[in-house]
């Protein structure tokens, strides 16, 4: 009981205010964060279809330098992703592939900074708001005990009074998380969709590159039947020259059999 007393004495002590001031520090900061993250999502936006058609023209012409410059001039974290891939055109369609990875991952990361407070908020700002109705309870149910301990009338009227000006101050409390909560659980929730739209569009732009450089090297298949052939020529030529062997040598016994003959004569 010692326990249950001086917790009720803390609570009584401290009252709703002090939860209330809380969430509204909590609101500013969540509305703060809220700008923040919206301006940087709209500072980063681009015409992703004319990236993805100047991007495709560049490599069919050969002309990475100025792909890596057109990807370089936009804002967009597709086209940072695609400039790291471009890093590394030299060593081939796996390394690109590899560096894209590594820099997708890095956007996303700078995608989702901050969002893991309005995550938190929009799921415990309701029971913030709830702790300081519950406060406000029991300080509107201990008003309502000294009121019954009282044995003057004027207490007794003045009493109700008090304890529902309590109970309205809790639920100010539970009201205000509410508020909190919901914008940023909301700002949450669409954050999430414009990070998964730009990642699909971030693989769908590094298959752009990928396609060409893989296009560029032959198919595996492809060598190993080219090999073949190419030994196979070696070895008609290496026929022919045989032959033409064979047949001056056959050409130098003929010419040197009449000679022998006359010799003999």
């Amino acid at each position: 009981m010692k326990i249950v007393e001086k917790s009720k004495a803390v609570m009584l002590a401290m009252g709703a205010g002090p939860v209330m001031w809380l969430m509204i520090a909590l609101s500013i900061l969540s509305l703060a964060i809220i700008l923040e993250r919206g301006y940087f999502f709209y500072s980063i936006r681009d015409d992703l279809e004319a990236l993805a058609r100047d991007l495709a023209r560049a490599l069919r012409g050969g002309n990475y330098d100025d792909a890596k410059k057109r990807m370089e001039a936009s804002p967009s974290a597709e086209a940072a992703v695609v400039v790291a891939g471009l890093a590394e055109v030299d060593r081939g369609a796996s390394a690109a592939e590899e560096a894209m990875a590594g820099a997708t991952a890095l956007q996303r990361m700078k995608l989702e900074r901050r969002l893991a407070y309005l995550g938190t908020l929009g799921n415990n700002a309701p029971f913030i708001g709830l702790f300081g109705t519950v406060i406000g309870i029991i300080q509107a149910f201990e008003k309502l005990g000294e009121a019954g301990k009282s044995a003057t009338a004027a207490s007794s009227v003045a009493a109700p009074a008090e304890v529902m000006a309590s109970i309205a101050e809790a639920l100010v409390a539970t009201a205000i998380g509410l508020a909190v909560a919901i914008p940023a659980v909301a700002a949450y929730n669409y954050f999430q969709r414009m990070i998964k739209a730009t990642v699909t569009n971030t693989d769908a732009l590094s298959r752009v590159l990928l396609a060409h450089l893989k296009a560029e090297q032959p198919h595996p298949a492809i060598a190993a039947a080219a090999k073949p052939t190419q030994n196979g020529g070696e070895a008609k030529k290496a026929g022919d020259k045989g032959e033409k062997a064979d047949k001056a040598e056959k050409r130098a016994k003929d010419e040197e059999a009449p000679t022998s003959k006359g010799e003999e004569t």
